[in-house]
């Protein structure tokens, strides 16, 4: 259940970053926006909780998560997507910690985080076992672990408009513009297809001591959101 080595995850990143803002919301209909605000709620996050938004690309997760009061970091591997984070925060009014790091080895204390958020990006380490490890680490007791992400769909219908659309309709849309034409977009279905499915990783956060309280379905199963807890010791 490994990605591509981190340097390729990385480059290829590194490659699309200046048109990835628009190309995941033309891409998406504008509908990861909506489930962002999913994330938020899901987070319940209190005015001055420690939030890390991990795997955190431009920023958008940690900007919404510091515009509701939350203390917020955003993390990511890739520089050339982490340097877009603070122009778009200062547009907000809002202060955001930026922080280039690995989501396998991070740069935090143990117990720091009241909210540790990934979008969107937990399928993009190398090693997915090692991140949960790390995101159990710097969390508080009592602290929510909130994953948005794309696994593979259950549903037969969704499933079959995923990889039509995924498969034959995004790369023609994708190839219009250089950052579409890098493989980043071929790569997205490919890597659902070879992730963990919902309840593997369910048994992962478990293995890894967090409680999981809600594995919710987005637009028929294209996404999921998952929410877990670290339990007290």
């Amino acid at each position: 259940m490994a990605a591509p080595p981190g340097k390729q995850v990385q480059s290829m990143f590194g490659e699309i970053a200046e048109r990835y803002d628009f190309l995941n919301s033309f891409l998406s209909f504008g509908i990861d926006s909506a489930w962002r605000r999913r994330a938020i709620t899901a987070a319940g996050c209190s005015a001055n909780d420690r939030v890390l938004d991990l795997c955190c690309g431009t920023g958008d997760l940690a900007i919404a998560f510091a515009k509701n009061g939350c203390q917020t970091t955003g993390a990511d591997f890739t520089y050339e997507m982490l340097a877009k984070g603070p122009a778009k925060a200062n547009k907000k009014k809002v202060t955001v910690d930026w922080v280039q790091a690995d989501a396998q080895q991070l740069p935090f204390d143990e117990d720091s985080f009241n909210v540790v958020s990934i979008a969107f990006g937990i399928r993009n380490v190398e090693n997915v076992d090692l991140a949960i490890q790390e995101c159990h680490r710097v969390l508080k007791e009592g602290g929510r672990l909130v994953i948005l992400e794309f696994f593979p769909i259950r549903n037969r219908v969704w499933r079959f408009l995923f990889r039509l659309y995924f498969l034959r309709v995004l790369p023609l849309i994708a190839a219009i513009v250089r950052a579409g034409r890098t493989g980043a977009y071929t790569y997205l279905p490919q890597s659902v297809d070879d992730f963990y499915s919902a309840t593997a990783f369910a048994k992962l956060l478990i293995s890894n001591e967090l409680q999981i309280l809600s594995d919710t379905a987005l637009t028929g199963g294209v996404a999921r959101l998952f929410v877990a807890v670290k339990k007290s010791s």
